[in-house]
């Protein structure tokens, strides 16, 4: 069910809506709360695994041992910031999704739709190619400000193509 299905209000572009502030940029907190939390837990437990051991235990660890844990431990850092870098920012101009490393940017009049289907993980964007993207800077476990972030999308996409 579309995001904005739960206004009864009808469209939410009314003539009557203030002009939106741009630049805006919309992030997902959920996962940023996640990533911190894993980050730290992390290092946390492997500080203290290798404080745990012996003088004679670390002396044991080669140096490519220590780098092979240097580097898997690099490993999930570049993965977790690829995930809490995800972000839709809408400009006058364009409307720009990064998505991990990948980074998009569309004109207003490439956007068809913003959906935020029930049970569907974040936005997605259908374009005038008939492709769709995904927007994971709007997550809908986020829940009401996700909905907001769709109605708003839409509202942009609505007045900039006029």
């Amino acid at each position: 069910m579309p995001a904005d299905s739960d206004s009864p209000g009808g469209p939410p572009d009314r003539p009557d809506t203030p002009p939106l502030p741009l630049p805006r940029t919309w992030r997902p907190l959920g996962p940023r709360i996640v990533a911190a939390v894993l980050v730290i837990g992390l290092a946390v437990v492997c500080t203290m695994a290798w404080i745990s051991f012996g003088a004679e235990t670390r002396a044991k660890f080669t140096l490519f041992e220590k780098l092979t844990l240097a580097f898997i431990g690099l490993l999930i850092l570049v993965c977790v910031h690829a995930l809490t870098r995800s972000r839709v920012t809408a400009t006058r101009e364009r409307l720009t999704v990064v998505n991990g490393y990948r980074r998009r940017d569309l004109d207003w009049a490439q956007i068809v739709a913003v959906r935020l289907p029930r049970g569907a993980p974040w936005a997605s964007i259908d374009l005038s190619d008939g492709s769709a993207i995904a927007a994971m800077g709007i997550q809908a476990s986020d829940g009401t400000a996700a909905r907001t972030a769709v109605r708003t999308l839409r509202q942009l996409a609505s007045e900039l193509t006029r």
